[in-house]
């Protein structure tokens, strides 16, 4: 079997019993990083093999843990953080092993996207997520544009060092839309911020960027200015 399990993205204590039961269950733990899972583990005296599994080997890791399976052992999936899968390694593991007859599940726990739309103040009953948007700014506001009318909530992932250039892309493209940034949820220092995407460009400027961000924008009503129109605070 193969279970997927979901684990804290920044707050240890944010697991589940089931999950902390897969992970004492599991002949293997596949894990990104050993050195950050043996962190979570050592903190619920939970002993395991682990066998790393990231994006630099995920194909050949992938077939590995696939032929321990076929031969009767049980894997669990953890990635450094929040839900496998989800912007980050365990697709090409679910679909290899589904391919191949292997029973798959899940224990279902945090993920930031849906943590930062719930907090958010946008609508949350239609939304689209994107992940990370590209590195360079013009493949970024192509990225951006393929979402221009769209009428759902657009959450995006990003990084500290290019959160402040995102905002100013999405700007060009949505023009002055209602918006809101999550970062560094259930750590110490978590915030959301929440404006117009102008007022949040300002915001983050202001400041020195850390940690993982969670960008959200609200989705095309016809109401918003276009960029060139809108007035920045």
């Amino acid at each position: 079997m193969l279970t997927l399990v979901a684990t804290p993205i920044g707050n240890l204590q944010d697991i589940t019993l089931r999950s902390l039961e897969a992970l004492r269950d599991a002949d293997v733990i596949a894990c990104e990083d050993t050195r950050t899972t043996r962190v979570l583990l050592q903190k619920h005296n939970i002993t395991g093999r682990l066998v790393s599994f990231h994006a630099y080997n995920e194909s050949n890791s992938a077939n590995g843990l696939v032929q321990l399976m076929l031969a009767g052992q049980s894997v669990a999936l953890v990635t450094d953080a929040g839900t496998p899968g989800i912007a980050d390694p365990g697709y090409s593991l679910l679909k290899l092993a589904l391919a191949n007859g292997i029973e798959c599940t899940m224990t279902p726990g945090p993920c930031a996207l849906v943590m930062a739309l719930a907090l958010s103040g946008l609508p949350s009953h239609s939304f689209t997520f994107r992940g990370f948007p590209p590195r360079k700014s013009a493949a970024r506001k192509k990225f951006f544009a393929v979402d221009q009318h769209s009428e759902h909530t657009l959450i995006f992932y990003e990084s500290p060092h290019r959160i402040i250039k995102s905002i100013q892309d999405a700007f060009e493209i949505y023009g002055d839309r209602d918006a809101a940034i999550g970062n560094d949820l259930t750590k110490k220092f978590e915030k959301i911020e929440r404006g117009s995407l102008s007022n949040l460009t300002s915001l983050i400027a202001s400041k020195s960027p850390k940690g993982e961000y969670v960008l959200l924008i609200a989705g095309n009503s016809g109401n918003f200015l276009p960029a060139d129109e809108a007035v920045i605070e």
